[in-house]
Parts: C-alpha cells; sequence; structure tokens
C-alpha cells in the first residue's frame, strides 16, 4: 500500500512538473508573438514616415526620380513581407534606399535648412531607435524560448506539444561589421 502512495505521488509530480514547462513554453512563445507586434508597429510607422520624407526631398530634388523609386519599391516589399527573414531582407533594402535619399539631400543644403524635412528626419531617427530596441527584445525572447525548448526536461515537453523554433529578426548592418577606419 505504501509503494502505491509513493507511485502516486511520484505521478502527481511530474504531472505538475509537466504542466509548469508547458505553461513556460506557451508563455515564451506568446511573449515573443508580442514582441514582433511590437517590432511590426515600430516598422510600420516607419514605412507611414518615409512617404512623407520622399514627398518633402521630391519638392527640392524633382530629377531624382530613381532614388525615389527606389525608396518607394523598397518600403512595398517591406510592407508586404511573410516572414522574419523576408522582413530582414527587405529592411536590408529599405536601409540602403534610405542611405541613397539621404545622399541626394547633401547635395540640396536649402531642404537640409527646411523645418518639414529636419522634423521628419528627426523622428525617422527616433523611429530607427526604437525599431532596435523592439528588435532586440524581440530576438532575445526568441533566445529565451529556443533555449527552454532545446534543454532537458522541457524538451520533451516541446517535442510532444509540436512547439515550433521561432526566426531571429536580423537586419544586415554591414558598416557595423567593417574595421573602423581611424585617421589623426
Amino acid at each position: 500500500m505504501e509503494i502505491l502512495w509513493i507511485l502516486i505521488i511520484l505521478i502527481a509530480v511530474i504531472f505538475v512538473i509537466a504542466v509548469g514547462i508547458y505553461n513556460a513554453l506557451v508563455n515564451l512563445r506568446n511573449r515573443c508573438d508580442n514582441s514582433w507586434a511590437q517590432v511590426d508597429v515600430q516598422l510600420r510607422r516607419r514605412y507611414d514616415l518615409i512617404p512623407n520624407l520622399v514627398e518633402t526631398v521630391k519638392g527640392y530634388a524633382k530629377h531624382e526620380r530613381e532614388v525615389f523609386e527606389k525608396v518607394t519599391e523598397a518600403r512595398s516589399k517591406a510592407i508586404n513581407a511573410g516572414t522574419v527573414k523576408e522582413q530582414g531582407q527587405a529592411e536590408n533594402m529599405l536601409t540602403g534606399a534610405l542611405k541613397s535619399l539621404f545622399a541626394v539631400v547633401e547635395n540640396y543644403p536649402e531642404l537640409k535648412a527646411n523645418q518639414n524635412f529636419l522634423m521628419l528626419q528627426e523622428e525617422l531617427a527616433g523611429t530607427e531607435g526604437k525599431i532596435a530596441y523592439a528588435r532586440q527584445f524581440y530576438n532575445d525572447t526568441v533566445m529565451k524560448f529556443s533555449v527552454k525548448q532545446q534543454v532537458f526536461p522541457s524538451n520533451i515537453i516541446a517535442n510532444m506539444f509540436n512547439f515550433k523554433e521561432k526566426e531571429y529578426f536580423e537586419i544586415e548592418e554591414p558598416a557595423a561589421r567593417e574595421p573602423v577606419d581611424v585617421k589623426f
């Protein structure tokens, strides 16, 4: 009889542990989804600013049509990206197009002094910072979720209930990977 009670208690403890692991996995999966939604909010804000920025620059640099088309095309691809990986690739393309746009701005001193342009540029810079923070938070959450899925014994529960890994949101930042050129 005593062995039966020990067996019942052991099964109950295992069940409670399994439920706790399952709930932790669900919690992390939901945090990943929520943090991706926060990234998406900031990206949408960025996409909303871009047409105003392009229109402001167009008023000064009418003959730079190719640059405007590249920015518009890159924005469209970024808005329509389906997966996290596609979003990262589209963001790389959009960042490159925006760099070209800001290079054009350098040729127009009166545009650089325009209050509307300066306000849009400042708002875009603030949004870029928010995107970087949201991306870091999302990637940290994905990492915690991945670790939880891979360590024992939670990997057993994750496999039993078919928890899928989430993709990291990676944006290529070539300037950050290149060696710094210091000149005195």
